[in-house]
């Protein structure tokens, strides 16, 4: 028998689309690379705007009239700014998130559909992230000197929060989840997940073909609340046991791994930098941005100039951002390879992620872009394991 050949059954599982359709991913992928740019530069045009309106100043002054209690003028500039902020940004939004990905025919929804998802997303959005900012504002009020600190921990608590009420309170609002029907696929995944220590009764099916035709599956949640779901369009395009095993193999070592409180921790750490570099330039930024009227950092009414800093801060972080997650991907797949062994049927789910990933970056663009690692790459490692693992069993 031929020895296996890494090398070239990565080719081969390559080779399964065809070279328009690598095109039509790569192009798909480094457009998306250009959005980063032009979306950091359309938040801060809608920022500049709001703020040169002097809107929010007039908001401020008119509570404060009746109402001088800090909490509540806050919330009410802050949850303004949201609104306002989300309706200036919404035609960025219908071309990169709902036109383009129409385009390429990742996503099946109708603009209507997709509207009043984004609508119900905003509200929520505007809530929870006036709540976060309140928060913030009232350490800058409270410990002026130190706020930065303090702040980096009540991002990573409003991280953990969130991600324990999402799947019970925010994502059945979008979806329908339920549990793996009986059948043999459910078997296999019960059977897996009593393997790893997962709770069996954590595997659910939702309809993600309602907002697109990726092929996917995701872990959320915390606890009592966490669980891993797979979209029904794994389903639809034809998934067989063995990459059923690969896939839902690399969720359970996100949800084994406990990945979301590594990623709460490195996210805490990244916004103790950008707090503290906020604190310094916020009153240069201020002055540059024309902020007429505003008080100073804890001032509300001058979130704008904030939300600037943080759009350029967020942009220059994406190669970290990126990375950190792009680890956590990689490190579910050793999980998904060492406990379920299913090599071939990770390399052929991988594939169908191609049209919208695509499969052969360079180096540098992987590290600036990917927050996954490059399907090529993850596949040479699945038929690298085959072939160790072959060498193990004497099977040459």
């Amino acid at each position: 028998m031929a020895q296996f050949d890494p090398a070239a059954a990565t080719a081969a599982y390559l080779a399964v689309l065809t070279p328009a359709q690598h095109a039509k991913a790569q192009a798909y992928t480094q457009g998306g690379h250009w959005l980063l740019l032009w979306g950091a530069i359309i938040s801060v045009l809608v920022s500049w705007l709001v703020l040169r309106s002097g809107v929010l100043v007039k908001i401020r002054d008119g509570i404060e009239k009746g109402s001088p209690k800090p909490v509540r003028v806050a919330f009410a500039v802050l949850f303004v700014d949201a609104i306002l902020e989300f309706v200036l940004g919404t035609p960025w939004s219908v071309y990169a998130n709902w036109w383009r990905e129409k385009s390429y025919g990742l996503t099946s929804q109708a603009l209507g559909g997709w509207m009043g998802e984004q609508l119900l997303s905003g509200v929520i959005s505007a809530v929870l992230f006036t709540l976060l900012l309140v928060g913030l504002y009232t350490l800058m009020r409270k410990a002026p000197k130190t706020w930065w600190l303090w702040g980096s921990g009540v991002v990573a608590l409003f991280f953990v929060v969130v991600m324990i009420l999402a799947p019970v309170f925010i994502m059945p609002l979008f979806n329908k989840y339920q549990p793996a029907p009986p059948g043999p696929v459910r078997d296999e995944i019960v059977a897996m997940a009593k393997s790893v220590g997962v709770p069996s009764d954590k595997i659910f099916i939702y309809d993600g073909s309602k907002q697109s035709n990726r092929y996917t599956a995701n872990v959320a949640g915390l606890g009592s609340t966490s669980r891993i779901a797979m979209s029904d369009v794994m389903f639809k395009k034809d998934a067989d046991i063995a990459e059923v095993r690969g896939v839902v193999g690399h969720e359970m070592g996100h949800y084994v791994h406990a990945h979301v409180f590594i990623f709460a921790g490195l996210y805490a750490a990244l916004a103790l930098a950008g707090f503290f570099i906020i604190d310094r330039a916020y009153a240069p930024v201020a002055r540059l941005l024309g902020a007429k009227g505003v008080r100073g950092l804890s001032d509300p009414a001058g979130f704008p100039v904030l939300a600037v800093i943080l759009s350029v801060l967020g942009l220059l972080a994406t190669p970290i951002q990126v990375s950190i997650t792009r680890i956590g991907e990689s490190d579910a797949d050793t999980f998904s390879l060492e406990h379920f062994n299913e090599p071939d049927g990770l390399a052929k789910a991988l594939v169908k992620t191609i049209e919208y990933r695509a499969a052969t970056p360079s180096k540098l663009e992987e590290v600036l872009f990917y927050d996954h690692p490059s399907v090529g790459g993850r596949v040479r490692k699945a038929m690298d394991w085959k072939a160790a693992q072959q060498k193990v069993d004497g099977v040459s």
